[in-house]
C-alpha cells in the first residue's frame, strides 16, 4: 500500500537547498516606462515587458546574446572600480517610451521595444560605465576609466567632456566609501533641459592604500585598494558643471571641501540651480545648498543639526511655486515636511518612521510613501496630501510590502509577505486594487519545502524597553525537552532583522532543521524604531547591544526548552563584531560562537561609517578601545570559529589577523576558516562549504 503522506512529504531546508538557484532568486526590480503604464524587468537572464494597463506580459530579449556581441573588455583590477552599492543601470527607457538603453558586456545597445531588434551603440575596448540617458533622449553620458563622455544616440558622435583625470583624480567616478556608506549611486547628473551635466570629481591622493593581494596564482598579485580608515583622510571632492556639448567646467563654490562630504545632488526644475547636501566630517550637521550654475555662487536653503548624527534620507522633491518636500528626523522620527514661501508644514507625524517616498503627484498634490505607521515590524504604503489631510493606508494585508511606483503614481508593483505568507509580487492601481500577479516563487517553494514556523516574541529590557525577537523551534520539537540554541545577531545601525516578513530558504531554517532553537533579537541601535533608539550606540559600540542581547537570552532560557549550558552565537560583519564582543564581555553566557568577517578594532573600519557613530579616534580614544574586541582576547572561554575572505573589500582581513594574533598571545584556541574571494560575503560553491563547516562546528560544540 502506498503511503501518500510520504509521497507528498515536504523536503527539509538543507544546506544544499541554501545554495540552489531558488534560494538566490530575488523580487523583480521594475524599470518603469516614462508614462508609468508599463515596465520592464529582468528574470533569469531574460528581459520581460509588463503592460500594467492591460495585464499582458511578453519577453523582449535575452541578455546573453547581447553580451556575446559586446566587445571583449580587458579585465580591470577588481578593486579599481568595485563599489558594492553603485547603482549602475542595466536598463533605461528613452523618453519616447519606444526604446530601451541596455548595458551588457561593457557596451551599450538600443532595443526597439515595439519592433524588436537592437542597434549596438558602442564597441570599444574600454567599458562604458554608469550610462545615463539625457532627459530629451538624444544623448547618453557614460564614464570611460576616469573621464566623462557624451554620445549622440542618432549619429554615434562621442565627445569627451573632461580631460584632467589621473590615477588619483577621478571625474564622475565614486571612490569606495561614498557609495558604501552614503549610498550614493552615481557621480554625474543631467540637467532637466539636457544642456548641462553636474559631476563630482574625486581627488583620492590622500586616501590610504590597503595592500590587497591575490594569492591564488603562482605569483601573488598586488591589488591595492583605496580605503580610508577612521581618522585618516577622505577624498577631496568638488562639484562641477560642464556643458553637454563640451566646454569648460564651472566649479561650484560650496565652501571648504576638505573634511566635508557631498552626500546628494539634485537639479532644480529650472535647470539653473543645483541643490547639494553637504555633511561635516562627523555628520552632525547637514546643509542643503543651492548653487547657481552660471556663476557658481551658493546659498544655504536649510540646515539640520543633531547632538548625535544626522541620518541621510532620499526623498527631496522640488515642486512648483518654489516649494519642496524634505524628509527629516528633527522630531525623533523621520517625517515629511513641505517647505514653501509661506513657511514649513509637517505633513506626517507620530512615533513611527517614513521609510521611503514612493511617488509624488504634483498635479493632484498627493504623496505616496512607505512607513512603519502600522507597526515597526511591518511596512505599508500610504498616501497623504500636501493640503494637510491625514494619511490614508493603501496596502491592507498584514506584513511587509516592498513597493515600486511608476511615474505619474498611477500603478505600483508590490512584493508582499508575512511570517506565515510567502512572497507574492502583484501589480496594483494607486487605489490599491490589484490588476495582476507576476511572481509567486515563494509560494511554490512553500509547497516544496518544510518551512518551520517563525514566532515574534516580545522581550522586556532591563530598563523596561520593548525589544522584538523572532524564534524558530527545531524540527520535531517536543515539549519537556531541552534543546541547544543559536543566537543569530547583527545588532548594528541601519539594519532591522526582526520583521513580519517571510524568511524563505535561509540559514535560520537550515539550523532549525538540524535540531537547534534559533533566536534573533533587534537591540537598541538597530533601525525602524526612531532616532533615539539608534543613538544609544553613540561613541560606544557593543555595551548597549550586549545588554539587550543578554535580556533576550534570559527570556529564551526562561521558556524552559533551551539548555542554558548549550547556547551559541553567530553573526557576520557587525554581527561578527557582536559575536566576539559577547563572547569576551559575557564569557559565561555562550558555549560557542562563529564570528564572520568581524570588525575587531574600529580603527580598521572606514571613515564615514565609524566616525558617524564613534567620532574621530583622536577625540574618543577610550570609546574606540572599549568598543574593539581585539583588546579583550584573554577573556575568551567559549569555543570560537573565525571566518573571513582574505580579500574582503569592506571589513578588511587585517581585523581577523589582529584578532587571531591576540588570541594566540593569550594562549586561546580557536578554529579558522578562510576563503580567497574578493568580496565581503562568501558566495558560490564556497558558501556551501562554509555553511557545512559552521554547522559542523555548532554540532560539535553544542550537541
Amino acid at each position: 500500500m502506498v503511503c501518500f503522506s510520504a509521497v507528498f512529504a515536504k523536503k527539509p531546508v538543507s544546506i544544499e537547498a541554501l545554495s540552489s538557484d531558488a534560494a538566490s532568486e530575488q523580487p523583480i526590480e521594475p524599470v518603469w516606462a516614462p508614462n508609468g503604464g508599463a515596465f520592464v524587468y529582468e528574470r533569469r537572464g531574460e528581459l520581460r515587458l509588463y503592460d500594467a494597463t492591460s495585464g499582458r506580459e511578453r519577453q523582449l530579449t535575452a541578455v546573453e546574446p547581447l553580451e556575446r556581441h559586446a566587445t571583449a573588455v580587458p579585465k580591470e583590477r577588481p578593486f579599481a572600480f568595485q563599489n558594492r552599492r553603485v547603482r549602475e543601470r542595466r536598463l533605461q527607457w528613452l523618453p519616447d517610451g519606444k526604446q530601451l538603453l541596455i548595458s551588457a558586456g561593457g557596451d551599450l545597445f538600443l532595443w526597439n521595444v515595439a519592433a524588436g531588434g537592437y542597434r549596438q551603440l558602442t564597441a570599444t575596448p574600454e567599458r562604458e560605465a554608469d550610462p545615463t540617458v539625457s532627459p530629451d533622449g538624444r544623448r547618453v553620458s557614460f564614464r570611460r576609466a576616469n573621464e566623462l563622455y557624451v554620445m549622440d544616440i542618432e549619429s554615434g558622435e562621442t565627445i569627451r567632456l573632461t580631460h584632467d583625470a589621473s590615477s588619483t583624480l577621478w571625474n564622475a567616478r565614486l571612490d569606495w566609501v561614498y557609495p558604501e556608506e552614503l549610498e550614493i549611486g552615481t557621480a554625474h547628473w543631467w540637467s532637466p533641459d539636457s544642456r548641462s551635466i553636474a559631476y563630482m570629481q574625486f581627488d583620492v591622493s590622500r586616501e590610504m592604500i590597503y595592500p590587497q593581494v591575490d594569492l591564488l596564482g603562482l605569483n601573488a598579485i598586488l591589488e591595492p585598494q583605496r580605503y580610508p580608515k577612521a581618522g585618516t583622510p577622505n577624498a577631496d571632492v568638488r562639484v562641477g558643471i560642464v556643458p553637454a556639448g563640451g566646454g569648460r567646467t564651472l566649479w561650484l563654490h560650496l565652501g571648504q571641501t576638505r573634511d566635508h562630504l557631498y552626500a546628494r545632488l539634485d537639479w532644480l526644475p529650472d535647470s539653473r540651480f543645483v541643490a547639494v547636501q553637504r555633511l561635516n566630517r562627523v555628520q552632525n550637521r547637514l546643509t542643503l545648498i543651492s548653487s547657481d550654475i552660471e556663476t557658481g555662487r551658493s546659498r544655504v536653503m536649510l540646515e539640520e543639526t543633531d547632538p548625535y548624527w544626522v541620518n541621510l534620507a532620499d526623498g527631496l522633491t522640488f515642486l512648483s511655486g518654489d516649494r519642496f518636500l524634505w524628509p527629516s528626523e528633527r522630531s525623533g522620527y523621520r517625517h515629511l515636511y513641505l517647505y514653501s514661501p509661506d513657511g514649513v508644514h509637517q505633513l506626517t507625524k507620530g512615533d513611527w518612521e517614513v521609510k521611503d517616498v514612493a511617488c509624488v503627484d504634483g498635479g493632484s498634490g498627493e504623496i505616496y510613501y512607505v512607513s512603519t505607521q502600522a507597526s515597526p515590524l511591518e511596512r505599508h504604503l500610504y498616501r497623504v496630501g500636501l493640503n494637510g489631510a491625514p494619511p490614508e493606508r493603501i496596502t491592507k494585508a498584514a506584513g511587509t510590502h516592498t513597493v515600486s511606483m511608476g511615474p505619474g503614481c498611477g500603478y505600483y508593483v508590490d512584493t508582499h509577505s508575512s511570517l506565515s505568507e510567502p512572497p507574492q509580487t502583484a501589480v496594483h492601481k494607486a487605489s490599491g486594487d490589484q490588476t495582476g500577479i507576476i511572481g509567486d516563487m515563494g509560494r511554490r517553494l512553500a509547497e516544496e519545502y518544510e518551512f518551520l514556523p517563525v514566532e515574534i516574541v516580545t522581550v522586556k529590557a532591563s530598563d523596561g524597553a520593548t525589544l522584538y525577537s523572532r524564534l524558530i523551534k527545531p524540527a520535531g520539537f517536543e515539549s519537556g525537552r531541552k534543546y541547544p540554541a543559536i543566537v543569530l545577531v547583527y545588532g548594528g545601525p541601519h539594519a532591522q532583522s526582526v520583521l513580519n516578513q517571510w524568511m524563505g530558504l535561509k540559514w535560520e531554517q537550515a539550523l532549525a532543521h538540524r535540531g537547534f532553537v534559533v533566536w534573533q533579537l533587534d537591540n537598541r541601535g538597530t533601525a525602524g524604531r526612531g532616532h533615539a533608539w539608534e543613538t544609544r550606540l553613540y561613541r560606544r559600540f557593543g555595551k548597549q547591544e550586549l545588554e539587550d542581547q543578554e535580556a533576550g537570552v534570559r527570556h529564551l532560557v526562561e521558556t524552559g526548552f533551551v539548555d542554558a549550558g548549550r547556547i551559541g552565537i553567530s553573526g557576520w560583519s557587525y554581527g561578527g563584531f557582536m559575536t566576539l564582543y559577547a563572547l569576551l564581555h559575557a564569557p559565561d553566557l555562550f558555549r560557542a560562537g562563529i564570528a564572520g568577517a568581524p570588525v575587531t578594532d574600529w580603527r580598521n573600519y572606514d571613515t564615514i561609517y565609524t566616525e558617524r557613530y564613534l567620532g574621530l579616534p583622536s577625540e574618543n580614544e577610550a570609546g574606540y578601545r572599549e568598543s574593539s574586541p581585539v583588546h579583550y582576547a584573554a577573556n575568551l572561554k567559549a569555543s570560537l570559529m573565525l571566518v573571513h575572505n582574505i580579500e574582503d573589500d569592506n571589513v578588511l582581513f587585517q581585523n581577523t589577523v589582529q584578532m587571531l594574533n591576540e588570541l594566540q598571545e593569550a594562549g586561546k584556541p580557536f578554529d579558522l576558516m578562510l576563503y580567497p574571494q574578493k568580496a565581503h560575503h562568501v558566495a558560490g560553491s564556497a558558501s556551501q562549504h562554509m555553511r557545512e563547516a559552521m554547522i559542523a562546528f555548532f554540532e560539535q560544540t553544542l550537541k
